[in-house]
């Protein structure tokens, strides 16, 4: 069903419009969208093998930056190499780069969005909805029978529900445990245990600040260290964009914060692209823009280099094994953050009806799309907040 992966069966130019589709109507933040990618380009349209798609999955889960994102880069690499990687990637994050400036400007030039509450209340219920069938049908993929996958992901669920966060080093834990239990390496059988201390990962590289830079390199330095080091999804940067936006900065107030991860949540596209809300009301336009492109080009750059070495080595049963432990991981992370997520959106009796009315229609009618779900969700929002909250 999925073409060899030398024989694209498909044009770069099928799978740029796709991703900019997906970066102008994919709502629900990383969760869905890696939930929609393996829908659209594995399961129904047979563009990208399903070994491709879980190694796109580790490697996003291995490196820091936004998951959705890394992994669209990466499918762009599979048959396209670079070009395709760096086309998608711009495809993919642009049409919300866009949004949140709009909204940025309108949020400058009339005073605040007074109906983004209403909006969000409606629909972040309905976005529970959304992630939790994706989450349903990555699990059901990627997890299988496999009884050590299972334990594994309930890890790694729970992990991800009590903590709040995702722990980015039980993914590469997940991922030796499985390799050591299927395919142990040769020095691992004649007990040569200590070889594997030798192994280090390469030191991360720090960020100069004992220097006073201008408002824009200020912007791009700490956006630059937010997509360089923060692991997880858009929502796992939001703690450490808090410190720094609100508390060490003082570039926005608390309100002010929490309308710009609102706006992330309310437009399609990756959940990271608050950053371009930020930007824009820390700076204007060069803010966003050097905001989007000190967090985007980290994690741009983290998929590309290591992806040809993905793709030379990883067929071998150790790789393999190894991407099978990383993905049952990010699987539970994941199914574990909509547990997470629904905590904070549903509030009330009929935001908790709005998620399960919505998890229910997409079950039932699986061919709808989320798009009109949402549109569906917010109209419900501006219609039912105020009642709730005179």
């Amino acid at each position: 069903m999925t073409a060899p992966s030398t024989h694209p069966s498909y044009t770069l130019w099928q799978i740029v419009l796709y991703m900019l589709r997906l970066g102008s109507l994919g709502f629900g933040g990383p969760v869905a969208l890696v939930g929609y990618m393996h829908r659209d380009l594995v399961e129904q349209r047979g563009w990208i093998s399903e070994s491709d798609y879980k190694e796109g999955i580790a490697l996003a889960q291995m490196a820091p930056g936004p998951l959705a994102a890394q992994l669209a880069i990466y499918l762009g690499y599979v048959h396209y190499r670079l070009l395709g990687a760096t086309l998608v990637g711009i495809a993919f994050v642009v049409p919300s780069f866009l949004m949140v400036v709009a909204l940025g400007w309108a949020y400058v030039a009339f005073g605040g969005l007074q109906w983004m509450q209403s909006v969000f209340y409606g629909v972040g219920a309905a976005v529970i909805g959304i992630i939790a069938i994706s989450a349903f049908k990555l699990t059901k993929k990627s997890v299988g029978q496999d009884k050590l996958l299972w334990a594994i992901f309930l890890t790694l669920a729970a992990v991800t529900v009590i903590t709040e966060s995702e722990v980015a080093w039980l993914f590469i834990a997940a991922g030796v445990l499985v390799w050591f239990w299927r395919a142990p390496p040769e020095w691992l059988k004649k007990g040569g245990v200590a070889a594997a201390l030798s192994a280090q990962l390469p030191p991360a590289a720090g960020l100069a600040t004992s220097f006073d830079p201008a408002l824009l390199t200020q912007i791009g330095l700490f956006f630059a260290k937010a997509g360089a080091f923060v692991f997880g999804s858009g929502l796992a940067i939001v703690p450490f964009l808090y410190g720094g936006v609100v508390t060490e900065y003082h570039w926005l107030n608390d309100k002010q914060f929490v309308d710009a991860v609102a706006v992330a949540m309310i437009t399609p596209g990756p959940v990271v692209i608050t950053v371009g809300f930020i930007g824009y009301l820390v700076a204007g336009l060069p803010g966003a823009s050097v905001a989007a492109l000190a967090t985007f080009l980290p994690c741009y750059l983290f998929t590309v280099i290591p992806a040809p070495y993905f793709k030379k080595y990883g067929k071998r049963p150790g790789v393999v094994a190894f991407v099978d432990g990383i993905t049952a991981a990010a699987v539970g992370a994941i199914t574990g953050s909509v547990i997470v997520i629904a905590q904070r959106s549903i509030t009330d009796l009929p935001t908790a009806l709005l998620a399960v009315s919505a998890t229910a229609v997409l079950w039932k009618f699986k061919k709808l799309q989320e798009p009109v779900v949402v549109i569906v969700a917010a109209a419900l929002g501006l219609a039912l907040y105020p009642l709730m909250h005179p």
